[in-house]
Parts: C-alpha cells; structure tokens; sequence
C-alpha cells in the first residue's frame, strides 16, 4: 500500500506549479504518459543542476493523476533550520542524506538507515526521487553518475527475490534550462521510458552480484539522462552549438522547444566529436586520415563560428539581423518608431500593475545580492534560482495579503483583482522588453553601418554553406528545417501552426509566445556563458 500524500506536500506542489509557472517562461514536459502509475515502486532519476528547483520541477511536472507523491531527498545540511526552504523541505516528506563534503575529514557519514527507508518505501509501491550525480552544480556537463541508484536496485531485487510478482521502475528524466537562474526563460523536461526490473529477468542484479554489472546498469541512465539535454565538456561549445543551431533553423521557425533543444544537442555532439584527441604515434590508416580530416573541419568550423559570435557580440547585434542583406537606414528608422512607441503604450498600462511587482522585484533583487557574496560562481549559481523563487513566493504573497488587507471593504474583489492585474502586467511588461529589445538592435544596426554590415553578411554566407553541408550531409538534418518542423511533432505546448494562429497567440494572456527559445526577461540577448576555468 503507498503512502498517502502529506496534505503539506500537495500545498508545495499547488504554491510552486503556480510560482514556477510565473517565473519561467514556458515548461515543456514530454513523455509525461511514461511515468508508472502510483503503486508500482518507482526511482525518479535526473540530471542535477539547479539545487532544490529540480526537485520541485519534478514535483509539479509529473502528473498528480499518474503519480499522487513522490520521496524527494536533500543534502541533510538543509534539515533542522529556522527558514523557510527547511520548512519547505521537512514537510513535504524529504528524506536527508549526508555528504562528505559537508562534513569534516574523518567526521563518520553513514546514509545505511536512509537508504533501508528508502527500499522500504519502495516496497510500498512509493516512488523516490534521487538525483545521482550527487550534488547540484553550475557546470556545461552532467557528472559522472553514482552507483548508489544501481546498488540500491540491487539491494530491493534481492530482498524480494523470492516475489516472482515484483517489479521496479527506473524513471531516468532530463531537465533542460536554456537560463536557469534567468526570469521568464524555458525549460524542456523529457520523461524517458522507464526501465523495468523483475528478479527473474535481471538475476544478473542479485547477491552476490558483480560490480562490472552495477557499473553497466549506472552506464544505461547515464547515457539515457544525456540523450535528453545538454552534456558539454565546456560552455564554449554549448555557445557554439546552439548559433549553429540558429543558422540551421533561423529566428522564426516554428519549432517546439523539444525540436530546438533536440537540433543544438546534434550540432553539440558533433563539435564533441570534433574535439582534438591526443593519440599515438602509430601508422594511420586511409580511414584514419579520413576520419582525422572530418575531425580538422569541425575544428575549422568551430572556430570560426566561435569568431563570427564574438564578433556579433562585440557588435551587440544577433544573427539574425545579418541573416539577411542590409536594411535601407529609413526602413530601420521607420521599425525604430513602430517598436518604441509600441514599447511605450505597454509600459503605460503595465504602470499601474508594476507598483504590485515592485517589492517582489526589489526583495528578489536584495537576496541574490547578498547570496551571491557567500561564495565563488561554481557553488553559488545553481541555487540562485531556488532563491529567486522562495523569496519571490514569500513576497509576492505579502503584497497580494497586503493589498486584499489594505482595501477593506473591498477585499473580496481585491483578493482576485489582485493576482490577475499581477499576471497581465508581466503579460504586458514582456512584450514591452520585447519591444525594446528590438528598438535597441535596430539602433545599433544603424550604428555599425551598412559597410560592416556586409562583411558581416558575406562572412555568415560562407559559414551558412559550411553549416548546412554539417547537418545535411554528416548529421542527417532535416534539408528544409522551416518547413520541416511545421509539419512535423504534433501541437505541443509552445508550439503553434499556421500565420493566424501564430499572429493570435502573440497577445495570448497564458504565456508569450516566442520566436527565439533563448529569450528571457532581458533587455540583452543572453548569447554568453560563464569562464570555462570558474
């Protein structure tokens, strides 16, 4: 029998589907239909870069109809405080485990009674969540996985070894931010189908079993987890990867964020591929030379793409402004005056609603501050998103109380007015950076002048040809992209078809509509990473 859901664990979920909802622009979710019904003891794997946000994306994106509660661990340093996020984390039936690291050298960190609660909860029919490369982190690459999933599958095999009805589920997820401390960016979370263990099908996973078989089974997720993200040995290849990528498919395509992610991983892999390999002296062969040559024009390539992005940047222009040959300076200044005035009608009605934001901007803004003081980038950046959203909760529900409170006798009208003026001011406010943004490039177009405009233009030219013969020839793209992913991967969320519907769902109240998947709430286009060596 599993274990009824605390009615504290069913709040979190409720409060934080809403709070991720406002903060992130779009959560794409697919292969929800891939999560085992509530009673089948399940493992939730995932990909851990974004400390307690993943957890709480996984909470609010796993159907409550295919699963009703999910055992989430945490570091148990996070346990026993008088905060919030300890709040946070004890109620919802969080399970701590102890690291090493944060703990001092020789100090004894013994998780055998974590994980005995663990198999035991699984025997019930739960399903647990670990994460197991061990530890959240700012990095391009998913860790080396732990063994402890592997052993711990192990371990429930063998204890109901004599259960020919018993099974267990492996659900390996991928997590995918395109900015994961930025507001109103995406995030792609792809369910993979689960893999199902039975002692009499896996009797390879019994005592006594073989490390080399625990080993092959963490190999298995490690691979699954990847194929669903972003996995680069540095941030530099990412950058790379994701302008091939715009090349390839250009602002506008209509493509979910699936698609998108699914292009810029091919091209990465690729680069990967490209990387230069130290190997010996020996004779090569025709196939050697062959394959040593492909490897010479990824490099190539590479390079240069990464020389035409620094060059963008340097500029301050993107892509897709070069994509096509120069604009007359009177049909730029004529888009100039529509984007600002448009720019300035959304400010104007987004006024009233801004003074709501205000505090909740402010708090936000005065914590990550103050947190990003408390250590270097690495062990700081992948919880500053957790941060944005627990104060951005607790302050955004002051105003609305504050607000429904201050307004008696009118509370009752406030208390909805309240909320739904807060949802279409970030409806507006967006459109109106949107606006902006384009009102700046356009500015700097005129700035940079048409001369280097077409170098610029000849210069992508030249990589446009290099870059389509990659995909076409070598990594079996798609020829026609734009026509290609209109017709193709259904109606998924972030995902319209056709001119009309594309033009109305541009004003949609539900959520932006938008035409570049690494857009954010910025007056700048994010196309930079951190230092490959923080």
């Amino acid at each position: 029998m599993p274990s009824a859901t605390p009615w504290s664990y069913v709040l979190i979920r409720l409060l934080f589907r809403f709070v991720l909802k406002i903060f992130y622009g779009t959560i794409v979710v697919e292969g929800a239909s891939n999560v085992p019904k509530t009673g089948k003891p399940c493992i939730v794997c995932a990909n851990h870069s974004n400390s307690l946000t993943d957890a709480l994306m996984l909470v609010t994106t796993i159907p409550p109809k295919e699963r009703n509660f999910i055992r989430l661990t945490a570091k148990a340093t996070q346990f026993g405080k008088r905060t919030f996020t300890s709040w946070l984390i004890e109620s919802a039936g969080t399970v701590p485990i102890r690291r090493k690291k944060d703990y001092a050298e020789g100090e004894s960190v013994d998780n055998t009674d974590t994980m005995d609660k663990l198999i035991q909860a699984l025997e019930m029919g739960d399903a647990v969540c670990l994460f197991p490369e061990g530890m959240s982190r700012y990095h391009p690459s998913v860790a080396p996985l732990k063994t402890g999933v592997a052993r711990m599958i192990s371990d429930i095999l063998t204890r109901n070894r004599n259960n020919p009805t018993f099974e267990i589920s492996l659900l390996n997820c991928s997590v995918t931010y395109m900015h994961r401390e930025h507001f109103r960016s995406d995030v792609l979370v792809t369910f993979h189908p689960p893999m199902v263990f039975t002692p009499k099908t896996h009797p390879e996973l019994l005592e006594p079993v073989e490390f080399s078989n625990v080993r092959a089974l963490t190999a298995q997720m490690s691979e699954q987890i990847t194929s669903g993200t972003f996995d680069s040995p540095s941030w530099d290849l990412v950058r790379v990867s994701k302008l091939a990528a715009r090349m390839y498919a250009p602002l506008g395509t209509r493509m979910t964020l699936g698609d998108y992610v699914r292009v810029v991983r091919t091209f990465l892999e690729a680069f990967k591929a490209g990387e230069p390999v130290s190997g010996s002296d020996d004779v090569h062969t025709v196939d050697d030379e062959k394959v040593s040559a492909e490897t010479s024009d990824l490099a190539r390539l590479r390079e240069d793409l990464r020389a035409y992005q620094d060059e963008l940047a340097r500029l301050g222009i993107k892509d897709d402004r070069i994509r096509r040959r120069p604009l007359p300076r009177l049909t730029i200044i004529g888009r100039m005056i529509l984007r600002i005035t448009w720019a300035i009608c959304l400010f104007s009605l987004s006024l009233p609603g801004l003074v709501l934001w205000a505090p909740v901007f402010i708090t936000i803004v005065y914590a990550v501050h103050n947190f990003k003081k408390t250590g270097p980038i690495f062990d700081t950046f992948d919880e500053i998103a957790q941060y944005k959203l627990v104060y951005g909760l607790v302050s955004g529900l002051c105003v609305w109380f504050g607000a429904t409170a201050a307004t008696f006798p009118f509370s009752v009208v406030t208390f909805m007015l309240v909320p739904a003026l807060m949802w279409m001011t970030l409806r507006w406010f967006e459109d109106a950076v949107s606006a902006l943004r384009a009102f700046m490039a356009l500015g700097r177009l005129l700035l940079v002048g048409p001369t280097t405009l077409r170098k610029m233009y000849w210069k992508r030219d030249a990589l446009y040809d290099r870059v389509m013969k990659l995909a076409i020839d070598t990594l079996a793209l798609p020829n026609n992209p734009e026509v290609y992913f209109i017709r193709h991967g259904g109606r998924e969320k972030g995902r319209v078809r056709g001119r009309w519907e594309s033009g109305s769902r541009y004003f949609s109240i539900k959520r932006r509509r938008k035409r570049d998947w690494n857009e954010s709430l910025r007056l700048y286009d994010i196309v930079d990473y951190p230092e490959d060596d923080s």
